[in-house]
């Protein structure tokens, strides 16, 4: 009889173990600085069951129910004198019992301080499934329906975890510091889920890039090397198969009670003092597309969960910062309350936020340190500078013989950095993976894209630039993301070239790497491309200059559009160049004493 009550109250407790179906976050950490934690419970009818926590220096505040009886958030506090260990959640509802647990785990040190990317930096931005295939074996994973085809514009390729790691000699010796690959969580929908953007577990790594693991591993070997690692956080919307998207915790978990409605993009609506409450509505609560559901930061624990997600990560895998998916496209007050709690944790941390605007006052209203008259406060310490991409693009198209066109709109872009609260801490780009190529924007003019990516790298900000146009890759007129995404050559086995190996490169794409390899590691040497003052003169007669300067170093970078040589009256500058002065080219390292700058061409010159 004995035996037959001990199977039934087994059978029992598996059971009802089987019932707790996701327990988030499954670890957390000694010693941060807020010491509160809400952990997200899921299983049938857990909200009729009762919780205790017995773990000396861990006290369970509350227990918080929804409507939803499959859910509770449990509210505790960790005090800094508990110890590592499993902490065991009691749940027990009359004869059953069971017991989860949360890992406790000792922070590493001086994870506080932890320094993120700065000007010193360079960005790469990757598209972890079309950069490099280094392990074929989870190309297919039982239970995701987007199988491998290389041959579909928007289908998995393969690229993944161990790609990434296995050419780390590449992306060192180019002379980039810093990773930024797309998302690398689970994205289990039935297509298009290469990009990474659409999760569906904000907790696990897709497993056809890898494990949580493997990516642990991928940054401690990048930091080996001196690289940072930046994560790519979403915060707006999650994959419409997200575990949760069948069994919500609530109607107001998703924006407009799960229900599809559109966005209207309108960004303005933020700070807009003549705003309707309907269009504001509109643009933070309406979805990008049928697929992402827009979370409600509104709702309390959603806030908390997104919150605690983003510091889990970097804790969990010793990340250097974050890029922040449409930022300005999540409840804004949210987007405070968020911005405080990581940037408490991680004073010298940086994060830079997507706000896809041209508009230098639409960017500015997001950064750390901007007086908004609406008192708004943000802290974000960085912004992706659209406007000078913009700026660049056009400035580089454009004749300059055309009254308003051309570099002029680069010049007059810099001028408004006083909206910024510090433009130095801006990301500028050239292209990013949502938008054209910038050869194909320029033309597929070789001398322009040199032109720009030199802009790039020596002007105010964090430069950051998208794999392959190191080798001019590029993409259709009309804009095709998995064509913009295209494979990176020697990134598969059976690719006949191979930028990594530099083997069998085309003449342009050889010149290209060569181009900016130099580039980017004299920028390392530097010192006053990264923190040196900016002065530049208008644009005249087709030449836009201007100098970085700092009181070791001091280096002059002239662009010329015309397709005339042109000789430079040094008596223009001599409120900056001093009298004889000679001029060393950091490519070639001659030195000159009379500054000629080729038809559109350009030169970078350190003043002696």
């Amino acid at each position: 009889m004995k035996k037959i009550l001990f199977i039934l109250l087994t059978l029992s407790l598996n059971t009802f173990a089987q019932e707790i179906q996701h327990f988030e976050p499954s670890s957390w950490w000694i010693g941060m600085k807020n010491p509160k934690l809400q952990v997200l419970i899921h299983g049938k009818d857990i909200s009729t069951y009762a919780l205790s926590i017995n773990y000396p220096g861990v006290k369970l505040v509350k227990i918080n129910k929804t409507e939803n009886p499959n859910y509770f958030f449990a509210d505790v506090i960790i005090s800094a004198s508990a110890k590592a260990g499993k902490v065991p959640f009691h749940f027990s509802k009359g004869n059953q019992k069971s017991e989860y647990f949360l890992e406790l785990k000792n922070r590493k040190p001086n994870s506080t301080a932890r320094e993120g990317y700065n000007t010193k930096d360079v960005i790469y931005l990757i598209t972890p499934d079309r950069f490099a295939n280094g392990n074929t074996t989870n190309d297919n994973v039982e239970g995701y329906p987007d199988a491998l085809n290389r041959k579909r514009d928007y289908g998995r390729h393969g690229g993944d975890i161990e790609g990434i790691r296995e050419n780390f000699d590449y992306i060192s010796e180019m002379g980039f510091t810093t990773i930024w690959p797309m998302p690398l969580e689970e994205n289990k929908m039935q297509e298009a889920s290469y990009h990474g953007y659409a999760i569906t577990d904000f907790y696990k790594i897709d497993p056809r890039y890898g494990t949580n693991e493997e990516y642990l591993n991928l940054v401690k070997e990048a930091k080996k090397r001196n690289l940072k690692f930046i994560r790519d956080v979403v915060l707006n919307h999650c994959g419409l198969n997200h575990w949760w998207m069948h069994d919500l915790p609530s109607k107001d978990w998703i924006n407009n009670e799960g229900k599809f409605t559109p966005t209207n993009h309108q960004r303005e609506t933020m700070h807009d003092p003549y705003v309707a409450q309907a269009d504001l509505d509109k643009m933070t609560q309406g979805w990008f597309v049928t697929a992402m559901p827009d979370m409600n930061q509104r709702n309390p624990f959603m806030a908390n969960y997104l919150i605690q997600n983003t510091i889990w990560w970097i804790e969990y895998a010793d990340l250097d910062g974050l890029r922040i998916d449409t930022y300005p496209y999540s409840d804004k007050t949210f987007l405070s309350k968020w911005s405080k709690a990581v940037m408490d944790e991680y004073p010298k941390l940086n994060m830079v936020g997507e706000e896809w605007s041209t508009r230098q006052a639409v960017t500015a209203y997001w950064q750390k340190g901007q007086k908004n008259k609406d008192g708004y406060l943000s802290y974000l310490p960085s912004m992706m500078d659209f406007p000078l991409n913009n700026a660049l693009i056009e400035g580089l198209k454009e004749n300059d013989k055309d009254w308003g066109k051309g570099m002029l709109k680069v010049y007059q872009c810099l001028s408004d950095d006083y909206l910024y609260a510090d433009a130095n801490k801006l990301v500028t780009f050239c292209d990013n993976h949502d938008m054209n190529r910038i050869y194909t924007q320029l033309g597929e003019d070789k001398e322009l894209l040199k032109m720009g990516l030199a802009l790039v790298f020596t002007t105010r900000g964090i430069p950051q630039l998208f794999y392959g146009t190191e080798l001019a890759f590029t993409s259709p007129l009309e804009r095709n993301d998995g064509l913009i995404r295209a494979d990176m050559p020697g990134g598969w086995e059976d690719d006949k070239s191979s930028v990594f190996k530099n083997e069998n490169l085309t003449p342009l794409q050889s010149e290209m790497r060569a181009f900016v390899k130099q580039l980017l590691n004299w920028r390392k040497t530097a010192t006053a491309i990264h923190d040196g003052k900016l002065l530049h003169f208008a644009p005249h007669e087709g030449i836009y200059t201007y100098f970085r300067y700092n009181a070791k170093e001091k280096f002059w970078i002239i662009f010329n559009k015309y397709d005339k040589e042109k000789t430079m009256n040094l008596a223009d500058y001599k409120e900056i160049i001093p009298a004889n002065a000679t001029f060393e080219d950091v490519f070639t390292a001659k030195t000159e004493t009379v500054v000629i700058v080729p038809a559109k061409g350009f030169r970078i010159l350190k003043v002696r």
